[in-house]
């Protein structure tokens, strides 16, 4: 079975239905009119050329009564003006104005046929390539009149009118086009409205509400779009306090049992093996579940709006390298890069620290930490040397409690799984985004963008 395609876009869609439309209408008028104008331009043609055979056949009829008349000489007398020719039929004979007509062709037989029984006919033919009327009578005698009358110049006529009124449906279908384009607009521009405030709610800001007012024949849409943006900061709200709640209320027995770790942990040189491997998993299990906490309190409040300020992130990340037992000199400004950005130290402290702390855990240590960016978009680097990331790891590794395979592998890493959740939701909140690439070289690079807003 073949997908199907892609369909267009609603704005497309009016413009083309807008073109279309005007294109059938105003082809069907210029058709229509083209026909009327044709119709009656050669039914006056048609008229006109009966009304000149009648005229020419009363004089042939007066001049063949005569004795010893001249039949071509009778001919030349008439008065065809330069688009018309009149031939006779008389005793089996063609007679013309001219020796060298060839009459016989553009009579047809079938009209020829009409006018011997007795009856005028009138026939529209070709004459070599051009077209013409012809109108044959019967006169008393019994001699065959036909009057021969060119359309050339009408035939011309009705093309530079084919063309004009071509011209025309283009044109006014061009403009139909413009006028959709203009209506499409018009019509969604309240639906930009909507756009921006979703884009404001996938950012973060919860506080994005539509004007019912605005646009009354949306009302019902703007409507439902705020009742949807309050059950969802209800939701979230709600999920935000209930993770704090938690949190706090798991500190006081961690801390306690922290307490007690370390007791164990000082007096571990006392105790046999077997209860001094026990007394080193349950320390190693305890810092474990207060790195777990701590992290759950920092997702409990990621969601908030960043508290910005201007600092130099090269220093907070030489202060994050100091912390980690990684050599400063890991760290990477170029020279045309900024010295200060405008963003919440906190948070960048926390995404280089985590990046380091995951890189030493999963990727076999630092290899490069850049610190760089332009036009108000910053990017915070971290390169290891480790297998690097599978394709299928990169599309959840920032997700909540996904630990790479590598650290599976490992089995007991410490890790809590929340680092790079924390890294995405902290970027989020700076409008930016996180991403996980292939380092040249081998290792895996974790690249972070952090906008930075007036």
């Amino acid at each position: 079975m073949t997908p199907r395609g892609k369909r267009a876009g609603l704005r497309t869609r009016v413009v083309g239905g807008f073109a279309l439309g005007t294109l059938v209408l105003s082809a069907s008028m210029a058709f229509a009119t083209y026909e009327v104008m044709r119709s009656a331009l050669l039914s006056g043609r048609e008229r006109s050329t009966v009304r000149a055979a009648a005229f020419d056949a009363r004089v042939v009829g007066e001049g063949l009564s005569g004795q010893s008349t001249d039949v071509a000489e009778l001919l030349r007398s008439l008065d065809t003006g330069g688009s018309r020719r009149t031939v006779l039929y008389r005793g089996g004979r063609w007679y013309a104005r001219s020796a060298g007509t060839s009459a016989p062709d553009a009579i047809p037989d079938v009209l020829q046929r009409y006018v011997q029984s007795g009856r005028t006919g009138i026939q529209r033919t070709h004459v070599d390539g051009s077209p013409v009327v012809v109108v044959g009578t019967r006169l008393a005698d019994g001699t065959e009149l036909y009057e021969i009358d060119s359309l050339a110049e009408l035939d011309g006529t009705l093309r530079v009118l084919g063309w004009v009124l071509a011209i025309v449906a283009a044109v006014i279908s061009a403009a139909g086009a413009a006028l959709g384009w203009y209506a499409a607009r018009y019509v969604l521009r309240p639906l930009q409205d909507v756009v921006h405030a979703a884009e404001g709610v996938a950012e973060g800001d919860l506080t994005t509400r539509l004007d019912p007012a605005t646009e009354p024949d949306l009302a019902t849409l703007t409507t439902s779009f705020n009742r949807m943006v309050d059950r969802l900061t209800e939701r979230i709200e709600r999920d935000r306090r209930f993770a704090a709640d938690v949190s706090h209320e798991l500190r006081s027995p961690l801390q306690t049992l922290s307490a007690a770790a370390s007791v164990l942990d000082r007096r571990r040189d006392r105790l046999d093996d077997r209860t001094a491997l026990a007394a080193g998993l349950i320390v190693q299990e305890v810092s474990r579940f207060e790195s777990l906490v701590g992290d759950l309190l920092e997702l409990a409040r990621s969601d908030r709006s960043p508290h910005r300020a201007t600092v130099d992130v090269a220093e907070i990340a030489h202060e994050v390298c100091t912390r980690h037992g990684v050599s400063p000199d890991r760290v990477v400004v170029p020279d045309d890069a900024a010295a200060a950005w405008y963003v919440d130290p906190r948070r960048v402290g926390q995404i280089i620290g985590n990046l380091v702390d995951n890189a030493i855990r999963y990727g076999g240590g630092v290899t490069a930490i850049r610190l760089a960016g332009a036009d108000r978009v910053r990017v915070i680097e971290v390169d290891d040397e480790g297998p690097g990331v599978s394709p299928d790891d990169k599309a959840k590794v920032f997700e909540r409690f996904v630990r790479g395979r590598v650290a599976h592998a490992r089995g007991d890493d410490g890790g809590t799984g929340l680092g790079l959740a924390l890294v995405a939701e902290h970027a989020a909140a700076h409008g930016g985004r996180a991403e996980v690439l292939d380092r040249p070289g081998g290792g895996a690079r974790f690249r972070v963008e952090l906008r930075e807003h007036p």
